[in-house]
């Protein structure tokens, strides 16, 4: 009786209501619904905004780069704008060539902040800008900066997509994530390789990877490297192009069949430690 007292007790009660709401706390039954809440029509709504705010603070931050560039006449203004093609590629590596020995700094800083936004935003365009980066300086700084520049740009659209671009991400593309997830686990073991066989290859495109990898948990550290390190062979075409970007009619002569073919034997070296891993451990176990 003493027993069946405790039970019906005050006391019993509300320790069998606290622990009761310690587990509904951590249960998996609420969790799925505030990220169900969380990805309605509103979080969407709101993911735009914050997205939107973004891109205007950085164009503000462009036209602030502009405001403080050299003055130009009419003519050259009319150069100034992000290259969609390889003639505008040409006009604007003509001006910024005038300028960049007397203002060296600032053409290098508005060129950098123009390849990040570029890359950032997942704005096609920067291609022309490696190109024309061949053209304004020496090889080794030109490899090295567009090498930055986009592990840098990259990195930042990885967060704004860890920020706000979770839900857009699972929303208009969840297909496309699930694919590409089995391929993140069967190589989450050696993932630096792996990102920089995508950034050599053109399996995936580059805006992909970018806003998927967060949402699949790949480490930032790796993702920049494998960039950082990725990059640098079609670069390395894009910039060689760039010596003879007066005589370019197109963004497509800048490959040629050697030039493919050493990209193709570049990924697959990027690959062999991971082969050679995985061959290894299969003899051994």
């Amino acid at each position: 009786m003493e027993d069946e007292n405790n039970h019906y007790s005050p006391k019993y009660r509300r320790t069998h209501q606290d622990t009761t709401d310690q587990t509904d706390s951590g249960s998996y039954t609420q969790i799925p619904q505030r990220k169900r809440n969380m990805s309605g029509p509103g979080s969407s709504t709101r993911s735009f905004i914050i997205l939107g705010l973004i891109f205007l603070t950085s164009v503000m931050a462009l036209g602030l780069v502009y405001l403080n560039f050299p003055k130009l006449d009419e003519t050259e203004k009319e150069k100034i704008k992000l290259p969609r093609d390889i003639e505008d590629a040409k006009n604007l590596g003509q001006v910024l060539s005038r300028y960049k020995d007397q203002y060296f700094y600032q053409v290098l800083f508005g060129y950098f902040l123009i390849y990040i936004f570029l890359q950032s935003f997942a704005i096609p365009g920067s291609i022309f800008l490696s190109i024309i980066c061949g053209f304004l300086y020496p090889f080794p700084l030109a490899l090295f900066l567009v090498c930055l520049c986009s592990a840098m740009g990259a990195s930042f659209c990885y967060l704004l997509s860890y920020l706000v671009g979770k839900r857009l991400v699972n929303k208009y593309i969840p297909d496309r994530v699930t694919q590409w997830q089995t391929h993140v686990e069967r190589h989450k073991d050696h993932l630096l390789n792996y990102i920089i066989f995508l950034r050599i290859t053109p399996f995936l495109p580059n805006w992909f990877i970018n806003i998927t990898s967060p949402v699949l948990n790949v480490p930032l550290t790796p993702f920049f490297l494998g960039t950082f390190l990725g990059v640098a062979p079609p670069s390395f075409v894009a910039i060689q192009a760039g010596t003879t970007l007066h005589t370019l009619t197109s963004s497509g002569d800048a490959l040629t069949w050697s030039s493919i073919i050493i990209l193709g034997l570049l990924a697959v070296l990027a690959l062999l430690p991971v082969l050679l891993k995985n061959t290894l451990k299969r003899r051994f176990d």
